[in-house]
């Protein structure tokens, strides 16, 4: 098994974002937003991401504390281009679902 990237006791937060512009102006940016994404998992800082449903914002799960997170999200574009604004709630994983669980394993 390959090390685990998130250890036990680990801060994790869920990032729910919430479109404060008209799609237009969120799929104009959709491509840099991405691109701050795959960013974000390069440097593994993120677990997962996706679009609500129905279409209103979206989900980020990341690693790090709530300042961590705060400091990284005014790098993407939907938070700096003020398209959108993030509710961050931070919270410790002790339990996930497979593959997530071998993640917090030690």
């Amino acid at each position: 098994m390959s090390e685990p990237f998130v250890r036990p006791g680990t801060t994790l937060c869920v990032v729910s974002l919430t479109y404060g512009a008209d799609l237009d102006a969120i799929d104009a940016a959709m491509s840099d937003h991405v691109d701050w994404l795959r960013a974000a998992y390069a440097e593994g800082r993120l677990i997962a991401s996706g679009r609500k449903q129905p279409r209103t914002g979206g989900v980020v799960i990341a690693i790090g504390t709530r300042a961590e997170v705060e400091a990284m999200l005014t790098l993407d574009p939907f938070v700096s281009r003020c398209l959108a604004t993030a509710e961050i709630t931070p919270f410790t994983a002790s339990m996930a679902a497979l593959p997530l669980e071998d993640m917090l394993s030690s």
